[in-house]
């Protein structure tokens, strides 16, 4: 069994460096480009894709579709699960990252974008960007919705979501896709890997690059690689790290 992890393409607040999190927003032109890259490397692979799980964010989606379009997976198929939504960054949502580490400090900023368990300030419940506002969302339980979350309440919420996810395809030793955002991979990346709360901070996921794990007989990893070349991989990965500095 293979189970292969993608972050979306660049979305068009990843290139302004703007905290997104539920804010509903598209491809970059580079992103697109980003998913048909990671369609046609699924592709020289030769990985058949039996299933693809994807967030009810539109940057996934349409990194899924695109996908789709290179793998000859029928778009009806994809399956759309909110709790594999990016993390709720509360109050910081639509910020600059690099100006709002000028105002409260790198140090700041690097607790509320890496730590594990630290959330970063709530949204107040009559702010305009609460999730409550997006008719997309009405599919989730009003008690659900968050108003800002840390990696570890990411994962309590999409706990309920994997272990059914992992049942399945356990039963079908194919190869399976989920299409989501940096937290919420980084979440299952920590479940699969059994990753301690210190070493989850440094794990960097870079936007469209597949990475793929593969299980032996007994569902234990057995092969863990990005497709993509080593170099650029560190370098999509420094890129993240530099976001949260002050230019």
């Amino acid at each position: 069994m293979k189970l292969i992890l993608l972050r979306h393409g660049e979305s068009l607040w990843n290139l302004e460096n703007r905290f997104t999190g539920w804010k509903d927003v598209g491809l970059t032109e580079n992103g697109k480009s980003e998913a048909k890259f990671s369609g046609l490397e699924l592709v020289k692979e030769n990985f058949k894709i039996e299933s693809i799980y994807t967030s009810l964010l539109k940057r996934a989606i349409q990194t899924s579709e695109i996908v789709c379009n290179n793998i000859n997976f029928k778009k009806e198929n994809i399956k759309y699960e909110w709790r594999l939504n990016e993390r709720h960054y509360g109050a910081l949502e639509g910020l600059n990252k690099s100006e709002t580490a000028a105002k409260y400090g790198e140090e700041q900023v690097k607790i509320w974008r890496r730590s594990f368990d630290i959330p970063p300030p709530f949204l107040n419940e009559n702010d305009n960007r609460h999730p409550k506002n997006n008719s997309n969302f009405n599919v989730i339980e009003r008690s659900d919705l968050p108003v800002g979350e840390s990696l570890k309440m990411v994962i309590e919420r999409l706990i309920p979501f994997w272990n059914e996810y992992f049942k399945i395809i356990k039963s079908d030793l194919g190869c399976h896709l989920i299409v989501a955002h940096s937290n919420s991979l980084r979440a299952i990346v920590k479940i699969l890997e059994n990753i301690n709360e210190e070493e989850i901070v440094s794990v960097n996921i870079p936007t469209g690059v597949p990475l793929v794990y593969q299980f032996d007989q007994d569902f234990n990893i057995c092969d863990k690689r990005y497709l993509i070349d080593e170099k650029e991989l560190l370098e999509k990965q420094e890129l993240i790290k530099n976001q949260g500095k002050i230019k």
